[in-house]
């Protein structure tokens, strides 16, 4: 063993874990042998990430444009409930805001139903913090939704929401991006509630 190679200080084996003096600078392993585990470890490591890439676009090649509106629903969804965190229920009024991050005791209402106004699901103005009791149970609690939305944002968003609208055309491109929009928008909000609870 060379002066240089005395030098370096010891490392432990990425293999087998025991410390072990490196004689040269790049050294990861202790041994011939640990250096053949740690070539077949890396081989399965690239073999399977690559079997996970190629699983992931077959996957994406099968969606059908309803899962990515799902997908698209899903990141919008959880926005609205992180943007009315500490809302009441839109409807009855509501404030145990625990389970915000779930949506298991929140769920985000629409105003005008998805069923009866597509073209309103991603529209921010049309959605709202809502509790499950009233958003599922009593299929919205419409008339308590109107008059405490009128409250909130005035009879003329209202009437604007309540009037005709265009339909929506969606293409996959804009439902994928949407999705990512909605998705960038949560994680941002749940940083702002973070530092909020922090009293940062």
């Amino acid at each position: 063993m060379n002066q240089a190679a005395r030098k370096l200080k010891p490392k432990y084996c990425k293999v087998c874990g025991d410390m072990y003096d490196p004689v040269k600078p790049m050294q990861s392993v202790c041994s011939p042998l640990c250096g053949l585990k740690l070539v077949n470890i890396r081989k399965v490591e690239k073999a399977k990430k690559e079997f996970n890439k190629e699983t992931k676009r077959l996957k994406e090649s099968i969606k059908t444009k309803r899962d990515y509106t799902k997908e698209a629903q899903r990141e919008f969804n959880k926005f609205i409930r992180l943007r009315d965190w500490n809302q009441p229920c839109i409807s009855c009024g509501d404030t145990n805001n625990k389970d915000y991050l779930t949506g298991s005791k929140w769920d985000c209402g629409h105003y005008r139903s998805v069923g009866s106004a597509p073209e309103l699901r991603f529209t921010e103005l049309n959605a709202y913090k809502q509790c499950v009791k009233c958003n599922r149970d009593l299929s919205g609690n419409h008339v308590e939704y109107r008059i405490n939305l009128v409250k909130r944002i005035g009879q003329e968003q209202i009437e604007w929401l309540e009037g005709p609208h265009e339909p929506a055309k969606w293409t996959i491109e804009d439902l994928k991006e949407l999705k990512k929009h909605y998705a960038t928008k949560a994680k941002e909000q749940q940083a702002k509630i973070k530092e909020m609870e922090e009293g940062v």
